[in-house]
């Protein structure tokens, strides 16, 4: 009873209402856009599935999991939050995977929900990444992913249903990393292929995969809609088609189905290009521990320059060592792009907050390449990144943070070699095998994919003016702290003096942009 007794008259003495305010802002100020909100319905449904496996088909169960408003309102997007989907094998097809108990296995969810009203159809697309998860020694295997899923606006007034459809699985198991002692040309041999199943619904699922009913209402003008509005014209996105399939006419009314919060890539072009130098986007999510939630890290242009290759030494003559020099560019600065985001605070408070990764020294990428068939890649880079906010409002109202409230230092994660790397820094490691015959899986650095960490967020230093709050500590407490996941997506690079159509744009810039996951 004595810490709280204190703490609240120390809060009235630094500024009572505006202390408040800034403890509302720092707890939302790396919390998913979704907040807890007042009048949601929780969905929680379990269904039957049956997958079919190379070696047949498979019962399994999965449960559904989200969260929705209780009721919106015509042209509203509805955002469903929390959204998780998990599939639970049972143990004749945990052998479809063909590894021993403890192997690692990552997988990737694709669930489609078909979204009625009236006779207006749409459907959308739920997918989701599950952190890794080990198979274990008897029972089911479990597999959580979550992800971020589209919106849907109703052009019209009416119940509004989602029901669960089609599900597709993907799984990968990795059984782990060799080292440069005792790495072989068959060392790779040992990881299973990838496992991939087309999951379709039980007739015997309760209300035919129903997830959620969403009354929507009018208001005054109550009744279906006409159409598209003439702002909106022929350029509506894609699956906003309401036809009924096969069907002639599009009913009355309509559902709109797009992404959530769609990020623009920056431009991405090197200034000075040498025949190595490549181009490349990379986006993720980075959770922060001690708020249970995710930020966003926004499409990102990084520009590699690839310095000479060889051998790391003579201890192993099966390993091939490629390094690179690696920079963020947004408008000439080492940074991220500026993230803006708007949260929920408590699920009644509206805070927003602009946040960005810049970086204090220049990235280091080594790729070591383990020769065999397949040959096996594992990378790592090593960030120096300082994490800055700027820009934060608490119901449209500014909160002057001051122009430097940043990280003291660059967010670490543990260095295998000390010695090699010193100072504060993250490493983010990638793994892939690449066979001489057949498509790439995993991460190597020309075509991309997840690289992950665990990272320690410092204390923030700078935040508040002169003349105000000292807000260090209150975003400190709130925020910093080890045990944070950061999974980064990188897309295919650009060889920026090949100008592979595929892979470049005319001017040098990266084709791909990769879509962010959990």
């Amino acid at each position: 009873m004595k810490g709280p007794r204190t703490s609240v008259p120390s809060l009235r003495r630094r500024g009572g209402r505006r202390a408040v305010i800034a403890a509302f802002v720092v707890l939302a100020a790396m919390v998913p856009a979704a907040g807890t909100a007042l009048g949601a319905q929780e969905v929680e449904a379990e269904l039957p599935y049956t997958c079919a496996f190379p070696s047949g088909p498979q019962a399994v169960t999965v449960r559904v999991a989200a969260r929705f408003p209780d009721s919106a309102a015509k042209d509203e997007a509805i955002v469903p939050a929390d959204v998780t989907t998990t599939v639970e094998l049972p143990e004749a097809a945990v052998a479809e995977l063909g590894t021993a108990p403890g192997a690692e296995v990552r997988a990737a969810t694709e669930l489609a929900v078909a979204l009625s009203q009236g006779e207006a159809r749409a459907e959308a697309s739920w997918r989701g990444t599950a952190q890794p998860a080990t198979v274990p020694a008897e029972g089911p295997l479990v597999l959580e992913s979550a992800g971020d899923v589209p919106s849907v606006t109703p052009g019209s007034a009416g119940d509004l249903q989602l029901r669960a459809g089609g599900l597709e699985l993907a799984m990968e198991v990795r059984t782990g990393t060799a080292t440069p002692d005792t790495a072989t040309p068959d060392t790779a041999q040992d990881a299973p292929a990838p496992v991939s199943a087309t999951c379709t619904l039980g007739e015997d699922a309760a209300e035919d995969g129903l997830l959620a009913t969403i009354p929507v209402t009018g208001g005054e003008t109550d009744g279906p809609s006409e159409g598209p509005s003439p702002s909106e014209g022929p350029s509506a996105p894609t699956g906003t088609d309401t036809r009924e399939p096969g069907g002639a006419d599009a009913p009355l009314g309509r559902l709109r189905v797009e992404a959530t919060d769609p990020k623009d890539a920056p431009p991405c072009i090197a200034e000075e290009p040498t025949p190595v130098t490549l181009a490349a986007y990379v986006t993720g999510y980075s959770n922060v521990r001690k708020l249970d939630g995710a930020n966003l890290i926004p499409v990102s242009c990084m520009i590699i320059e690839q310095v000479d290759a060889g051998s790391p030494g003579p201890d192993d003559q099966w390993l091939f060592r490629q390094p690179a020099d690696v920079e963020f560019s947004y408008e000439g600065r080492r940074q991220t792009p500026p993230a803006r985001a708007t949260f929920l605070t408590y699920g009644f408070v509206p805070t927003t907050a602009t946040m960005v990764l810049e970086q204090t020294e220049v990235m280091r990428l080594e790729s070591d390449f383990y020769l065999g068939d397949p040959v096996q890649l594992d990378t790592a880079i090593r960030a120096s990144l300082v994490l800055r906010l700027s820009d934060v409002k608490v119901n449209g109202t500014p909160l002057d943070v001051g122009s430097d409230c940043r990280t003291e230092t660059p967010l670490t994660s543990h260095e295998p070699e000390p010695d090699r790397f010193p100072g504060p820094h993250i490493v983010l490691d990638g793994f892939g095998l690449a066979p001489w015959e057949g498509q790439p899986e995993g991460y190597q650095l020309t075509t991309g994919g997840p690289l992950t960490s665990e990272v320690t967020i410092p204390a923030f230093t700078g935040c508040g003016t002169s003349g105000g709050e000292d807000l260090n500590r209150l975003f400190t407490a709130a925020i910093s702290g080890p045990g944070n996941y950061v999974k980064q997506m990188q897309g295919q690079t650009c060889l920026i003096q090949d100008l592979n159509p595929d892979h470049c744009t005319p001017d040098g810039q990266p084709v791909v942009i990769p879509e962010p996951e959990r």
